[in-house]
């Protein structure tokens, strides 16, 4: 199966429709699928879901879909440093989904899975929760039971996701903390297409060493990226 192509928008092709819903990694600034991006940016395609943890910043990840006005939802953890995610959340335009970040991870994973849903103590008696079935578990050998809320498990049509290094079959290795949500988000999709920074021969990877199998991977560009830092710390002179 061939999996290795020229360009996003060649990896993309056939994949894209509006509404769809799309599981995207990355965390701020880090490991975002950001050829991907913007070659759903050009082809145009809108009222889309996005399940990510945050919609990367004015100009960059999800942000540039924003501006064209292509997101009709997010399903996200954070939101604190996109200008324009929260003028159109606060004016209506922006649909939103809170959800707890670890929630979400495990929503991904889960669908990924095929677990269509599970039950969290976290959220429960806040707004998260409203909704949401509710199921008391024994939680120790005394008999004493906790609430818990039911998650459902995200099944996107389609991933995208920014790795490090690939072989020709898929696999795939992160860097550091470029591995964020790009392993779950990569598991719940219909389909997967990941960007990569190289791809090496199949075979030369170590096995011990891959962080994703490449049976979730159905299609894999290389590509140039970009090294940004959200926010650059420095001490005094």
């Amino acid at each position: 199966m061939k999996k290795v192509y020229g360009s996003a928008a060649e990896a993309l092709d056939g994949l894209l429709q509006d509404g769809m819903l799309i599981a995207a990694g990355g965390f701020g600034l880090c490991g975002i699928p950001e050829l991907l991006l913007e070659a759903i940016k050009e082809a145009g395609t809108k009222d889309l879901t996005f399940a990510s943890n945050n919609a990367g910043v004015d100009d960059f990840g999800i942000g540039i879909l924003l501006q064209t006005r292509q997101v009709r939802k997010m399903i996200s953890s954070y939101v604190g440093e996109n200008a324009e995610f929260m003028r159109q959340y606060l004016s209506g335009e922006l649909e939103l989904e809170f959800n707890p970040q670890g929630t979400l991870a495990e929503r991904m994973r889960a669908g990924g899975c095929g677990i269509p849903g599970f039950y969290t103590k976290t959220g429960v008696g806040t707004v998260i929760a409203e909704g949401k079935e509710h199921k008391d578990f024994p939680t120790g050998p005394d008999g004493a039971e906790e609430t818990y809320i039911m998650e459902a498990g995200i099944f996107a049509d389609l991933s995208i996701v920014k790795a490090w290094k690939a072989d020709e079959t898929g696999n795939l290795v992160f860097r550091k903390t470029a591995r964020n949500f790009n392993p779950p988000a990569a598991m719940c999709g219909k389909v997967c297409v990941a960007e990569v920074e190289e791809i090496v021969p199949t075979g030369s990877l170590d096995p011990d060493g891959i962080h994703l199998p490449g049976i979730y991977v159905h299609r894999l560009i290389q590509g140039e990226h970009e090294k940004r830092i959200e926010q650059r710390t420095v001490r005094a002179a």
